[in-house]
């Protein structure tokens, strides 16, 4: 057993050692900081048994749940069955449909390398594609797509000549469009959908991080809040979107990590790239780039995992 030496006489004004300790003294940029935990998870199905690279995630009013892969357009939703921890892929046909897309298609460079989903308050879905940097929205009332216009030249210096390193996630609230910037310089773009005008650009990370990049992989909208999903350093952020500041701060490492889950990776930057957020619930969903599980190897369908919020 280790033996401490007897503490010292105290100076005047100087605090015993064996006095309570003061209260820690909090940074003034901390924030709050949890773990998530999956309480359900399902393995996703589509069709045939198809590859699906799961790339987004939005969650309606009525609680569906919309993803689509990085390899179209198409939005499929999640069908859940009474305790099966699998679920199925069923494809959406009326939006993002080809006749919908054909007044871009002489504009679009090679296959739509779709990576993000949102909505707004009048029902219209909005789609980021990351080979063009396109943000594509359907319009329930009209039943056609539109190719917001909007012009990229202040943040242009932010942007990769790398086509895979473009537009990961969108989100939509407050009059405002929320675009990441993945990487090589990863930044959030927002838009005001009124005029479609960059209006400013911001970066977050969570707490001690010090890497000269972000990787940002989906952005949610929930309640006021902007929802930030950091693939490469698996953490959610919750950020206030007027002041930037980083107000809650969700760790994921263990979920992705887990033995039963874990997929063979080709990188390091991790494989969620779906987010959706309610007032229960926080969901993410793997790109796991048609790789299977460890403990699974030929199982390459995607992960959809269930996590209670923490902080409610």
């Amino acid at each position: 057993m280790r033996r401490e030496p007897p503490p010292l006489p105290s100076a005047p004004g100087v605090q015993p050692q064996n006095a309570p300790a003061k209260p820690a003294r909090i940074a003034a940029d901390a924030w709050p900081r949890h773990t998530l935990h999956a309480e359900r998870v399902w393995q996703l199905n589509l069709p045939g048994g198809a590859r699906f690279d799961a790339s987004a995630l939005l969650e309606l009013p009525d609680g569906t749940l919309l993803t689509l892969a990085d390899r179209g357009p198409t939005l499929f939703r999640i069908e859940f069955a009474p305790g099966a921890n699998t679920a199925n892929l069923v494809e959406v046909p009326d939006r993002f449909t080809p006749e919908q897309l054909a007044p871009y298609a002489a504009r679009k460079t090679g296959r739509y390398d779709s990576e993000g989903l949102a909505r707004d308050e009048a029902g219209r879905i909005y789609l980021c594609e990351e080979a063009d940097r396109w943000i594509l929205r359907w319009d329930p009332q009209t039943r056609a797509v539109e190719r917001l216009g909007i012009d990229w030249t202040p943040v242009q210096r932010f942007f990769s000549v790398d086509r895979n390193a473009s537009f990961e996630g969108v989100a939509v609230g407050g009059g405002r469009l929320y675009a990441a910037n993945e990487r090589s310089v990863g930044r959030i773009i927002v838009v005001e959908l009124a005029t479609l005008a960059v209006v400013e650009d911001f970066s977050v990370k969570p707490m001690g991080i010090t890497a000269h990049d972000v990787h940002y992989s989906d952005l949610c909208w929930f309640e006021g809040t902007l929802f930030c999903l950091l693939r490469e350093s698996r953490k959610v952020l919750g950020v206030e979107p007027a002041t930037h500041r980083v107000l809650v701060e969700f760790d994921y490492s263990d979920l992705e990590r887990d033995p039963e889950y874990a997929y063979f990776n080709l990188y390091p930057s991790g494989l969620m790239e779906g987010l959706a957020v309610d007032n229960e619930f926080i969901w993410l969903v793997t790109d796991n780039n048609g790789m299977g599980r460890v403990r699974y190897p030929r199982d390459t369908r995607p992960t959809l995992f269930r996590c209670r919020r923490p902080d409610r």
